[in-house]
C-alpha cells in the first residue's frame, strides 16, 4: 500500500480532521515531512482540503466528506473572494493544457499560499479588497483580519526581462492596499518558489531597494518536486 493510500484510509476512518502529526501516527507514514508533502499533493489533486483547525494547526480532511452547502466564511461578502479552485490535477490533464496557459502556475501558487499559511500560523485566502477610491483589488492571499497581505509568483529560474517588473508591480499593489487598511497590515509579502526568480533584486538593484522601502518582504517557499516539475513543464511550453 502506498503512502498516499495509507493517508487517505486514515482520513476515511476518522470522524474529525487530522493534522500532519496525527496522520503520521494513524497511518504509520514517517517521517512527518513525508505526510506533509503527500497531503499537499493530495490537496492539489482536490482529494483533500488543508485548513486551519481550532488550535491553529493546519488539519486535513477529505474533500468528498465536505457538505455541499458549506457556509461562507464571515466578513464583507464583497471583500472576501472564494478560495482558489482545486481541479483534479494529473499528468493527463497537464498534457491537455494549451501552450502559454498559467494553469500549473495557479495551482502551484495555491500550494505556496498553504505553505506560507502553515509557516506563519495564519489562514491565508484569496481576497478581493474594495479600495476607498472605488477600485477593486485582487490579492493572492490575506488573513481574515487583514494583518498579512500576500502576492505569490510560481516561477522557476531567473526572471525574464518583462517579468522583472511584475514583482515591482506586486509590491506597489501591496503597499497601496496596505495604506487603505486600518490598522495597517503587519506583513506585506511577495512569495516566490525559487531564489533565482528574485536574484535580480539583490545587491545594488534599485527595484530591490524600492520594494524594501515599500515595506514588502520577499519570501521563498520550497515546493514539492511534483509541483516544481509541473511549473517547469508549463514554462517550457510558454517559452518555446
Amino acid at each position: 500500500m502506498s503512502n498516499r493510500e495509507r493517508i487517505l484510509n486514515a482520513l476515511k476512518g476518522s470522524l474529525l480532521p487530522l493534522d500532519d502529526d496525527q496522520l503520521s501516527q494513524r497511518s504509520g507514514v514517517t517521517p512527518r515531512q513525508t505526510v506533509n508533502i503527500v497531503c499537499r499533493q493530495l490537496a492539489v489533486e482536490g482529494l483533500l482540503r488543508r485548513t486551519q483547525g481550532v488550535e491553529g494547526k493546519i488539519v486535513n480532511h477529505l474533500a468528498s466528506m465536505e457538505s455541499p452547502s458549506e457556509p461562507s466564511p464571515p466578513g464583507d461578502s464583497e471583500a472576501l473572494a472564494p478560495a482558489l479552485p482545486r481541479p483534479n490535477y494529473n499528468t493527463a490533464q497537464a498534457s491537455s493544457v494549451e501552450p502559454g496557459s498559467s494553469h500549473e502556475q495557479r495551482m502551484a501558487e495555491t500550494v505556496m499560499l498553504e505553505m506560507l499559511s502553515e509557516s506563519l500560523g495564519v489562514q491565508l485566502r484569496p481576497r478581493r479588497w474594495r479600495h476607498p477610491s472605488g477600485s477593486r483589488v485582487e490579492l493572492d492571499g490575506a488573513d481574515e483580519e487583514l494583518t498579512v497581505l500576500v502576492e505569490c509568483w510560481a516561477h522557476q529560474g531567473p526572471a525574464k526581462v518583462a517579468q522583472k517588473y511584475k514583482l515591482m508591480n506586486d509590491a506597489v499593489k501591496l503597499h497601496w492596499v496596505a495604506e487603505s487598511v486600518v490598522p495597517r497590515p503587519e506583513l506585506l509579502i511577495i512569495c516566490v518558489s525559487d531564489p533565482a526568480a528574485i536574484k535580480h533584486l539583490q545587491g545594488s538593484s534599485w527595484q530591490g531597494a524600492a520594494i524594501a522601502d515599500l515595506g514588502v518582504t520577499l519570501k521563498v517557499v520550497q515546493l514539492p518536486e511534483p509541483v516544481v516539475a509541473s511549473v517547469l513543464a508549463a514554462q517550457k511550453r510558454q517559452y518555446r
